[in-house]
């Protein structure tokens, strides 16, 4: 598990990938993001962009991010 920014963007792609697998319902907005693992911004929007990207993750109307294939 990564333990800090300078961990390799595939270490923390791989944790928040289980931790929205672990609680489909989890809907976070961006800040929730950054500061729940404790991100850089740039990492942070690097990680989302590559989530939302590949369809495991999207935005709400509301600004969060929750599992694709899960309800609002």
């Amino acid at each position: 598990m990564p333990t800090d920014t300078t961990a390799p963007l595939t270490d923390w792609l791989r944790l928040v990938r289980a931790e929205y697998l672990e609680d489909p319902g989890l809907h976070l907005t961006r800040a929730q993001i950054q500061r729940l693992w404790g991100l850089d911004a740039q990492t942070c929007d690097a990680l989302i962009h590559t989530l939302v990207e590949s369809r495991f993750l999207r935005r709400t109307a509301t600004h969060r991010y929750g599992r694709s294939d899960a309800g609002a």
